[in-house]
């Protein structure tokens, strides 16, 4: 061999070993969010021209390009209206992860629908959202039954008529509902106490498992409902949406029109109407009309906004004005008549239809006007402030002699005013934050002249909450803190047998959070988040003293109630495959000085009728439970669904068990879609089955046992057709299907009713 050819199998050689041992294994991971708001952008562009290999980012912001080897490599990220993102990346020994944050930039385009900013949910906790297909299939129900359909929420209810939503056990005023970014305020601690809020308004209704304290403030230890209206538009812009619904069962008829538009000649003006309106007559349950239990609802909004580039300001009014019937049967002329019914366990009468609402009923009227504003001083750093006054005018009637049956036995005014001042950091880096100031004052007033001594004292409340949030980001890790400070003074008065009674109140407390989440793969996420959180006991719970007539009960407070406090540890792991979706949210939550509403055996006997006596009791409490849900594609055709949630509570004080926590539940469906691929729009009919557990887990005393298990199936078809360049969606359900005689442990008029029979619901949404 001569010097020549060894030298150059020698070269052969080296070169054979260097190629071998290089690492090809290696990738780029990143996530993309808007520099604005950290909202995560869904399909920007990502392309890496050494390797002539690129991929779009997904419905988190998340992307992956695999199989890298070490070197250099040029990175452009591109999405549309926004400033192209040009990076070098060096990989080496590991791969690389970054979070990418894109600047809007503004464009000419025709016919591409521009909107303003709404804030993304800045959280670690477990999130889940009502949006789309299964927003539009949710229309005409309340916000408490709407929100059935995520897993972990359940439902706390007066009759069909009157729900609030449980997340994880909790209910009234530990769940926070924000109401187009305002805190909503009004009489919401009864269980008859329905959120004065109407479903339509919302684009999206997010749900937050977690303790979210630091953020919103002490009534969201138990959670937050976000319900949020579309983004404004900020260019020439025009839509309408028509949503007719009718229903067999209470001859429920309920409109709702809807109309966006932007300005030509004013860049970035927008606007937005919305109107409904709700009719309803008696529920029938299998066998018997409940009497005297029609709703009529009429509500109105309205929005305008200017968005530009540095300034943006909208001013938003809603009115919500509902009146219902309360169930006839659970107000009893005496004790034996108490006895009776709730031992026959239904009327004794079978009633008859009508849309007539006569007393006992109850009248609610609230108005919120809101004025929000955000400045750019940078591109970084924004600054907002939010003003929002409601106005909660509660009125409930009893069954009275001669004219004080048109006269309220009880007539509730509450004022409400709130302020927030914050400022956001977002930078090109890993860290983004909040920090604020909220204040919210409050006054609350029985107005005279009922006849009827008041349940509550009238009273003033102020609260001044100052906190602090900031957020690491970087490739699939996020990382988030926080800490907050309240102080709350809370003054009442009123006059019992001619004697004037007051209290001076203050509470104060710190709550604080920690919390991460991690892209395990482009498929698979875990988060964790770990929070304290407290809450000060409500008025009511603290001096109510009489009969409340909404819920047909005579509620005793206690003045020596303290704060809860409590610390709740959420975690939740989710998967988004092609064909599967699974996420999977368990979480231990220790209470201490929980409130509850015990009933005592006892009866109150008046000229008004006789009543069960409720009274407001204080123990520690542990929670905890988990939540699942999970769809899966079996074919191009066929698809289904599983869903389900598991709550424990109980009183470590007695090792005893808590009234009105929501027993097991499950509910799983199978949906088959006749669209054709040429025709890919919605076609499919979907039959699902609930199953509800008897609650096992009963308080020492009730009044009556719980009622047993039962299974619900229920049918649904959805159609979506084209007219001419508008489209229509069409929806027919059948709620019940078999018509089961049922009782469910969350609702208050079990001890004299069963629920709602069947029910068959036509709906239709055209927009043009």
């Amino acid at each position: 061999m001569n010097l020549k050819t060894g030298i150059l199998l020698s070269l052969i050689l080296l070169l054979g070993h260097t190629i071998q041992g290089q690492d090809c294994n290696l990738s780029i991971r990143g996530k993309i969010i808007h520099l604005e708001n950290n909202e995560p952008i869904e399909a920007a562009y990502i392309w890496v021209s050494e390797a002539e290999e690129g991929a779009v980012s997904d419905q988190n912001g998340n992307f992956t390009i695999k199989n890298l080897c070490s070197g250099t490599y040029s990175l452009s990220i591109q999405f549309l209206a926004h400033k192209t993102i040009s990076d070098t990346v060096t990989l080496q020994s590991s791969s690389f992860s970054k979070t990418y944050r894109m600047e809007e930039e503004a464009v000419g385009l025709q016919g591409i629908e521009v909107h303003g900013h709404r804030d993304a949910v800045q959280t670690t906790t477990a999130v889940s959202a009502l949006y789309g297909e299964s927003l539009l299939e949710s229309r005409g129900e309340n916000l408490g039954e709407s929100l059935k359909r995520i897993s972990g929420v359940s439902t706390f209810s007066t009759g069909n008529s009157i729900a609030k939503p449980v997340i994880h056990g909790m209910h009234s005023n530990r769940i926070m509902i924000m109401n187009n970014g305002i805190r909503l305020e009004g009489q919401q601690w009864g269980a008859e106490h329905a959120p004065e809020i109407d479903p339509f308004l919302a684009d999206e209704i997010t749900v937050v498992k977690g303790a979210e304290t630091v953020r919103y403030g002490p009534e969201a230890m138990g959670g937050v409902i976000l319900v949020n209206p579309a983004p404004l538009p900020t260019n020439k812009f025009s839509k309408t949406s028509l949503n007719l619904i009718g229903a067999t069962n209470g001859g429920m008829g309920n409109i709702n029109l809807v109309h966006v538009g932007g300005a030509e000649k004013v860049k970035g003006l927008g606007y937005r109407i919305q109107g409904s309106a709700k009719r309803s007559g008696t529920i029938k349950s299998p066998g018997y009309f409940q009497d005297n239990t029609g709703v009529s609802e009429l509500n109105l909004s309205s929005s305008l906004g200017y968005s530009s580039s540095k300034l943006g300001v909208e001013a938003y009014y809603s009115l919500f004005h509902s009146e219902l019937g309360i169930l006839n049967d659970s107000h009893t002329g005496n004790l034996s008549d108490l006895e009776n019914i709730i031992e026959n366990g239904r009327p004794f009468s079978d009633g008859e239809f009508t849309y007539d609402i006569l007393n006992p009923k109850q009248r609610v009227t609230h108005q919120l006007a809101k004025l929000k504003s955000h400045y750019h001083i940078s591109e970084s750093w924004k600054v907002n402030f939010q003003y929002g006054f409601q106005l909660n005018h509660r009125q409930e009637f009893d069954k009275r002699r001669g004219d004080l049956n048109e006269k309220a036995s009880l007539d509730l005014e509450l004022f409400t005013n709130t302020l927030d001042l914050y400022v956001n950091h977002t930078h090109k880096n890993e860290l983004s934050g909040t920090w604020g100031v909220n204040l919210i004052q409050q006054a609350n007033s029985n107005v005279p002249g009922t006849g009827v001594t008041p349940l509550i004292p009238n009273y003033d409340m102020v609260n001044v909450g100052m906190y602090a949030m900031e957020k690491y980001s970087k490739g699939p890790l996020e990382v988030e803190a926080g800490v907050r400070y309240d102080f709350r003074n809370v003054n009442t008065a009123r006059y019992i047998d001619n004697e004037l009674r007051t209290a001076d109140l203050d509470y104060q407390n710190f709550s604080a959070f920690l919390g991460g989440l991690y892209h395990i793969s482009p498929d698979l996420t875990f988060n964790s988040n770990l929070g304290s959180a407290w809450r000060p006991p409500n008025v009511n719970e603290l001096f109510s003293e009489g009969l409340h007539h909404g819920a047909a009960a005579v509620e005793i407070g206690n003045a020596d109630l303290n704060s809860e406090k409590s610390l709740k540890w959420i975690n939740e792991l989710q998967y988004d495959g092609n064909k599967t979706h699974l996420e999977f949210t368990a979480y231990l939550n220790p209470i201490q000085d929980y409130i509850f509403l015990n009933p005592t055996g006892e009866t109150y006997v008046s000229l008004r009728g006789t009543f069960n006596v409720y009274e407001y009791l204080q123990a520690n409490a542990f929670f905890y439970g988990f939540d699942f849900a999970g769809s899966y594609e079996f074919t191009d055709k066929i698809s289904g669904y599983l869903k389900g949630s598991i709550v424990q509570a109980k009183n470590t004080e007695d090792d005893s068990y808590f009234p009105f926590i929501p027993s097991n539940r499950m509910d799983w469906g199978l949906s088959y879609n006749f669209a054709k691929d040429i025709d890919p729009k919605t076609n499919k009919i979907t039959i699902s089955n609930v199953l509800v557990a008897k609650q096992n887990r009963e308080p020492d005393f009730d009044i009556a046992p719980a009622p047993p298990a039962y299974a619900l199936f229920n049918l649904a078809y959805t159609k979506q057709v084209n007219i001419g360049e508008n489209k229509m969606n069409l929806g027919l359900q059948v709620q019940n299907v078999f018509n089961t005689e049922y009782k469910d442990y969350m609702n208050r008029f079990r001890y004299f009713t069963y629920d709602m029979g069947r029910n068959v619901l036509l709906k239709i949404n055209y927009e043009f």
